[in-house]
């Protein structure tokens, strides 16, 4: 799996020797399926903060969802995006790099569909004003409860 972190991230993986994170066995709670297939909802995660990152790949993979990759930075998030090609994407609004999740998330619907669903400490409005053009699923306020996430993701596929 593709995991494009750079920095302090990068340092404290290879320090910590983390290993991938693995799907949970023989998709116990019933996947999550795309509309229409068989397979389940592929999902990109951009989020520069490590731990959170990791910690969302292995709530969503629980929750019988496809994780196609972690972005840290915008550039990273349309690259995977583009290959990828997830329903949807889970977008922190500050980022590693000099674009925003907010222009991550514009970019990301005007040139592949994808939606996002906002979920950062920044809630303002002046900033949901200026995601409005991205044509957000949601948004959650961090510290969010993960079920919270799982349940606005069943929300918007059903």
């Amino acid at each position: 799996m593709h995991r494009p972190f750079h920095g302090p991230t990068l340092q404290l993986t290879q320090r910590l020797s983390m290993n991938p994170v693995e799907p949970p066995p023989n998709d116990t709670k019933g996947s999550e399926r795309a509309a229409g297939g068989g397979n389940p909802t592929r999902i990109l995660i951009v989020e520069d903060e490590f731990l959170i990152a990791l910690e969302l790949e292995y709530r969503l993979r629980d929750a019988g969802f496809e994780v196609i990759g972690i972005a840290a930075t915008a550039g990273e998030a349309l690259s995977i995006a583009a290959s990828g090609r997830p329903a949807l994407a889970i977008m922190d609004i500050r980022l590693a790099g000099h674009t925003d999740g907010i222009q991550a998330a514009i970019e990301l619907n005007a040139t592949l569909g994808v939606r996002s669903i906002f979920a950062s400490a920044h809630a303002d409005p002046e900033t949901r004003k200026r995601a409005a053009a991205a044509s957000p699923i949601g948004w959650l306020q961090k510290p969010y409860p993960a079920d919270a996430l799982i349940n606005l993701i069943r929300q918007h596929l059903s």
